[in-house]
C-alpha cells in the first residue's frame, strides 16, 4: 500500500466509482488502479446489469463487473466518489434520477468527489456546480458556465471537496489531487447550497 502525496494512505476508505455503459475506459482503470494502490476499497456502482461496458477512445472497450447495482447502492456507505468521463456515460447518468440523487448525496454530505472529462454533466444535473471553479472536456465549457460554474482550461482544478480534470492526458495530475483530497476526507470543502 502506497502513501498518498500527503503521507497518508487511503486504508479503510471506500470509494464509489459511478458509471454507465460508454465510460472512457482509461478514466476508470487508471484512477481506480491509483486508488487501490493507495489502499482504498473501490467499487463500481452502476445502473447497468452485472457488467458495464467501457469505451476505448474510438471503439467499444472492455466489460467490467458491477460491484453494486445503483438501485441498491447506499451513498452513505462510501467515503468518496469518482466519476469517469466518456460522452455516453455521463449522458446516461444525468438522465437517471437515482444516479443524480447518488451524486448529490456526496455534495450535501461534504464528501470528496473527483470528476474527469465529460463527467461534470452529472454534476450539472445534480445542481452542484454553481459558484465552483471547474475544468472539463472543452465542449462542456458553456454548459458549466450556464449552470453557474467558473470554467477554466487547466489540467486539474481543486475547489473545496471537488477535483476536476479535462481529459485522459491529465490523469497523472488528476490522480495526485484526487488521492490527496480523498485522504483528507469529508467536511473539508464546500457543501452544495
Amino acid at each position: 500500500m502506497a502513501e498518498t502525496p500527503t503521507g497518508k494512505t487511503l486504508a479503510g476508505k471506500k470509494i464509489a466509482i459511478l458509471v454507465a455503459d460508454g465510460f472512457e475506459q482509461v478514466e476508470l482503470s487508471k484512477p481506480r488502479e491509483a486508488l487501490d494502490h493507495a489502499g482504498a476499497v473501490t467499487q463500481i456502482v452502476s445502473p447497468a446489469g452485472k457488467k458495464v461496458k467501457g469505451w476505448n477512445h474510438t471503439e467499444w472497450g472492455e466489460e467490467m463487473d458491477v460491484d453494486v447495482a445503483l438501485k441498491s447502492a447506499d451513498p452513505g456507505e462510501f467515503d468518496a466518489l469518482q466519476l469517469p468521463g466518456g460522452v455516453m456515460n455521463p449522458d446516461h447518468l444525468r438522465m437517471d434520477p437515482a444516479a443524480v440523487k447518488f451524486v448529490k448525496h456526496f455534495f450535501e454530505s461534504g464528501k470528496p468527489v473527483a470528476a474527469i472529462c465529460h463527467a461534470p454533466w452529472s454534476l450539472i444535473e445534480a445542481d452542484v456546480v454553481r459558484g465552483r471553479r471547474i475544468t472539463s472536456w472543452p465542449s462542456l465549457k458553456t454548459d458549466l458556465r450556464n449552470a453557474g460554474a467558473e470554467w477554466v482550461d487547466e489540467e486539474v482544478v481543486r475547489d473545496g471537496n471537488l477535483v476536476t480534470s479535462r481529459k485522459p492526458d491529465d490523469i497523472p495530475a488528476f490522480n495526485r489531487e484526487m488521492i490527496a483530497l480523498f485522504a483528507e476526507g469529508e467536511g473539508r470543502g464546500k457543501k452544495a447550497a
